[in-house]
C-alpha cells in the first residue's frame, strides 16, 4: 500500500521502533558498544562507511538523526542527509561537487558567503544566474533558490534544469522556502536539493538543521563519508526535535502558506484600489510594493504546476521610506521583530538588520499559523500607529 506524504510523516520511521514508546525516545549517547561476539566484529578496513547500519560513533550515525533522515526521504522524494545547519549542508555540497563555476542570482546572503569561502579555497568562478548555457561546462552548478529569500519570488525549475543539463552541469535547488507539500524540485529536474531545516522542517524556531537530498547514489555515499570528516552532524536533541516537527509539517506549511497568500491579496487589492477607501489610503501611504509568488500572474502557467498547493509563507513589503521600515515592526503585537522564518509564530524583520545587500526599505514577513484575520488586524493597527507617529513628528 502506497502511503501519502502526510501519512509518511507519521509512519515512515515505524521500522525503527525497538521499544514500546509511542513518542520516539531521545538517544544522547555519542558512542555505541560493539557486538559481544568476537566472530561478528568487522574491522573498519573491511567496512563500507557509507552503508554500514550499526551505530558506532555519532559523528557517523546516531539513532535519532537516522530516524529523522528516514522520515525525510519519502517527504523529499530522495535519500537525505542531515547537517548541523543549512549553511553546513550547502558547504558540504560544494566541498563534494567541487564545481569550477557556479551560476547564482540574488537570494540568501549566507549562500553567497559559503561561495566566497569556496572561491578562496578552490578558485570557483561565480557566474550570474542569467548567464548563457554556453558559459557552463560539465560539473558546473546552477544554484537556484526558489522561492527566493527574502522576497518570496519563484523561479521556473524546469527552465534552469534544461539549461544545466544541456551542458552536463548540475542543478542544485535551495527549496527552503518551498518545503515538502508545496514544492518537489526533483519532479522538475533538480539533481540535488538543499533545505535549511531550521525553517519549515523544524517549524518551531528551536533547532538548527540542514538537509541535502539526492537520488544519485554515488553522490549520497560520498557526501555521507565527507560528513564524517567535516564533522557537521546534527546533535541528538536537534534530531529529536526534527522528528517531532515533521509529524505536523503538512498542517503547518499549508496553513502558513494560505495565511500569507490571504494577507498578500489583501495588501495588493488595497494598493490597486482608487477612491476614498480609508483602509486602502492608509496602506498606500506606507507601502510602496508587495512581492510574493502569488502575485506572479504572468507565470501561473508553470507556477501552479510547480507549487500546486500554495505559494509559500514568506513575502516582502517595501515601505515608502527607510524610517517607516525601521519603525513598523515595533508597532506590531502579533509579529515578532526577529530574523529567521518558518516557525509557527509570525515574524517580521527590517531586513537591513541582518542583510547588508538589500534595499533599506524592505521588510521580510514570515507568516505563522495564527488566524489570518488577527494578523491582518495587527498590521492595520501597526500601519495606523506608524502613520500617526509620522504625522506627529512632522508637526512644528
Amino acid at each position: 500500500m502506497g502511503l501519502t506524504r502526510r501519512t509518511q510523516a507519521i509512519h515512515a520511521d515505524d521500522s525503527l521502533n525497538t521499544t514500546s514508546d509511542v513518542a520516539p525516545p531521545l538517544h544522547v549517547s555519542t558512542t555505541f558498544r560493539y557486538t559481544d561476539d568476537p566472530q561478528d566484529l568487522v574491522p573498519i578496513a573491511d567496512t563500507d562507511i557509507s552503508i554500514t547500519e550499526a551505530h558506532v560513533y555519532s559523528r557517523h550515525t546516531a539513532p535519532t538523526s537516522t530516524r529523522l533522515e528516514t522520515i525525510l526521504a519519502p517527504l523529499l522524494k530522495a535519500p537525505s542527509l542531515t547537517y548541523s545547519s543549512g549553511l553546513a549542508a550547502l558547504h558540504a555540497a560544494y566541498v563534494y561537487l567541487r564545481p569550477d563555476r557556479v551560476s547564482i542570482g540574488d537570494g540568501y546572503h549566507g549562500s553567497h558567503g559559503v561561495l566566497d569561502i569556496q572561491q578562496r579555497l578552490c578558485g570557483t568562478r561565480i557566474l550570474p544566474l542569467t548567464c548563457s548555457a554556453s558559459d557552463l561546462q560539465p560539473g558546473d552548478v546552477i544554484h537556484l533558490e526558489t522561492p527566493l529569500n527574502p522576497t518570496g519570488q519563484a523561479y521556473n525549475i524546469v527552465e534552469y534544469a534544461d539549461k544545466a543539463h544541456s551542458q552536463g552541469a548540475i542543478l542544485l535547488v535551495d527549496s527552503t522556502f518551498g518545503p515538502p507539500g508545496l514544492q518537489d524540485p526533483f519532479e522538475w529536474g533538480a539533481d540535488i536539493v538543499m533545505h535549511s531545516g531550521t525553517k519549515y522542517l523544524g517549524g518551531h524556531s528551536d533547532m538548527l538543521c540542514g538537509v541535502l537530498a539526492t537520488n544519485n547514489q554515488g553522490w549520497l555515499a560520498g557526501l555521507r563519508e565527507d560528513r564524517v570528516f567535516l564533522g557537521s552532524v546534527m546533535g541528538s536533541m536537534e534530531g529529536w526535535l526534527g522528528v517531532r516537527s515533521l509529524r505536523t509539517l503538512d498542517l503547518r506549511v499549508n496553513r502558513q502558506s494560505e495565511n500569507a497568500t490571504k494577507l498578500v491579496q489583501w495588501l495588493d487589492t488595497c494598493m490597486k484600489t482608487d477612491g476614498e477607501d480609508e483602509e486602502a489610503k492608509l496602506i498606500k501611504s506606507i507601502v510602496e510594493k508587495v512581492q510574493h509568488a502569488s502575485l506572479q500572474h504572468e507565470d501561473m502557467s508553470w507556477l501552479k504546476q510547480q507549487m500546486p498547493n500554495g505559494f509559500g509563507p514568506v513575502f516582502a513589503i517595501w515601505a515608502k521610506e527607510e524610517n517607516m521600515a525601521r519603525q513598523l515592526p515595533s508597532n506590531l503585537s502579533l509579529f515578532h521583530h526577529a530574523t529567521s522564518l518558518g516557525g509557527v509564530e509570525s515574524l517580521i524583520e527590517w531586513r537591513s538588520m541582518s542583510d547588508r545587500t538589500v534595499d533599506s526599505r524592505l521588510l521580510r514577513v514570515s507568516v505563522g499559523i495564527e488566524d489570518w484575520e488577527d494578523l491582518k488586524a495587527d498590521l492595520t493597527q501597526g500601519f495606523k500607529q506608524l502613520l500617526s507617529n509620522q504625522n506627529t513628528s512632522k508637526k512644528p
